[in-house]
This record gives C-alpha cells, structure tokens and sequence, in this order.
C-alpha cells in the first residue's frame, strides 16, 4: 500500500478515535468539548500518531495501547498548537487554514482546551489494558511526560521565545528545535517502541535516534517552507517566523544551507533504520515524504 493510503488511514482511524473519546466524556462543559473537539480533528497529517501505530506495529503491540498511545501523542500535539497560537506566544490567527482555536472560540476557552487536552493524553496511557504490564503504561506516561514538559516541548518553546531578535549559532538553534518539536516526534517513536514485545525493546534507541533525526529536519524543512511556501499551502501564514524576528535555519545558514541540513539528516536517519532488523521501508518513505514536502 502506498504511504499517501497509509496516512489517510491512519488520519481516518484518529479522527474517529479521537471524536468518539470527546463524544463519550459527558464532562460538565460542552463548549470546551467543542474547542477541544475542533483542535484535535482541525485538520493534519497525523505524522506523530502514524509513527507511533506503525513502529507499535513493528514491534508487536497489543493494538489497543498502541491507539491509545498514537491517541495521547496527538493530545499533546493538539494542546501544544492550541497554545502556540495564542496572542502572548506565537499570535497566529491560523491553523491548518482554519482559524486557530482562540480565534474560533475565544482565549479563555483555548487555553482550557489546551490544558484538557495535556490532561486527555495521560488520561489515556494511564487506562488499564489487559495486554500490557502496569510498569509497561508507566514508562509511557513518564516518558511522554518529560517529552511534554520543561525537559522536552515546553522548555524548546521557552527558549524559542527567548531567542527572538537575538542571533543564535548552530547548536543554540538545534538545541531549541530538539526541544520544541524534536521531543513530541522523538515521543511518539519512543511510545511505539515501549507498547511493543520485550525484544523489540532492546532497538528503542535506534528508533529514538531515527526520529531524533526526523524532528530536527522536519523543523528545518518548516523553516525552508516558512520563506518559499504560500499562506494558503502552509495552512498557516506565510512568514510568520520572518516577521516575528525569530531564529530560523534559513536566516542563519541561508537557503541553500538549510537544504543541505535536511538531506544530511535524513541521511542519519535512514542510517539510524539500518540498524534494526525490521522492514521499516515505511518509516524510510515517510522521512522522504516529510522532508521533501511543499506544505
């Protein structure tokens, strides 16, 4: 099967995952419901979800968990976004070409909605499964937790934050994409990995390696896309970073540059596949998909 088909499988199994969960939870409020439903489903190519169902596949994961765990990676994606948008971080009134959610609804709901979300996610790795060890469920809640927090996503947005009008070197800006969006992909590949059989735990390094890479050159190709794409293909606008004075990979290394960061990146990647003994020629499509696209 293709990975166009595999990713709009994926995306359709989410979605539906993902609203029967909203629609089931009888919670005191159904405008933050709403909010919640419509930044988890706005839109997307549910890349964190799909590379945690198709490594959880490779290792042998109860299916179960494993949609669980694909489910809460997208929680944090979707509460992270939230929250990114809003007008005392990124300020962005667009999303996936839809309004951001604070625009749709207003910012008091966004933000509940983001934290709901946060919450939703480790609501959903920490449900017992019969299949699974208890230890197994909380590896996956404290590693999704540190990738989510001061150590991971939240600690790479406060020092993109920081690192507005200011000229960071190479390191400095990889060690914020690493945390920013590097810690989520890198979570998603490590829940994957940890759903899966004992044996297939001894290759969660190279797995988190693979991915290491992907998210660092996803970013990159972000950066790329941010001065060469349209408003309209992004989704998002157009330049966004350029006008907010924040460092990027093209600012600092150029265009050319930052197309050579990426193809040596995923060239690491593909090297960090080679080393377990998997048919992983869907992850090895999907870098090429991601790192070569328009939007």
């Amino acid at each position: 099967m293709k990975l166009t088909a595999l990713l709009n499988d994926c995306q359709q199994e989410i979605n539906g995952f993902l609203t029967d969960i909203i629609a089931a939870r009888q919670a005191p409020s159904s405008q933050l419901n709403k909010a919640m439903h419509y930044a988890l489903v706005l839109g997307g190519k549910r890349v964190r979800p799909f590379l945690t169902l198709q490594i959880a596949t490779l290792c042998d994961a109860p299916p179960a968990l494993a949609r669980r765990a694909a489910a809460a990676v997208e929680c944090i994606h979707a509460y992270s976004l939230i929250h990114d948008d809003l007008p005392a971080m990124d300020d962005d009134v667009l999303r996936r070409g839809q309004p951001s959610c604070h625009v749709a609804f207003d910012e008091a709901t966004a933000i509940l909605a983001g934290d709901a979300l946060q919450a939703l996610a480790f609501e959903l790795l920490s449900q017992p499964e019969p299949q699974a060890r208890a230890a197994q469920q909380l590896a996956m809640v404290q590693y999704l937790a540190v990738a989510a927090g001061d150590k991971g996503m939240c600690g790479g947005q406060a020092l993109d934050l920081e690192a507005t009008a200011r000229q960071l070197n190479q390191s400095q800006l990889e060690q914020v994409h690493q945390h920013k969006t590097g810690a989520l992909i890198r979570a998603a590949a490590q829940l994957g990995v940890l759903a899966g059989a004992d044996e297939a735990q001894r290759y969660l390094g190279d797995f988190d390696a693979y991915a290491g890479y992907l998210g660092l050159a996803f970013q990159v190709q972000d950066d790329i896309l941010d001065v060469t794409s349209s408003t309209e293909a992004l989704g998002k606008t157009q330049g966004s970073d350029l006008n907010a004075n924040k460092a990027t990979y093209v600012q600092l290394l150029g265009l050319d540059g930052a197309r050579s960061e990426v193809k040596a990146l995923h060239q690491k990647a593909l090297h960090a596949l080679a080393r377990i003994p998997y048919n992983t020629l869907v992850l090895e499509k999907l870098a090429e998909s991601l790192l070569t696209r328009d939007h």
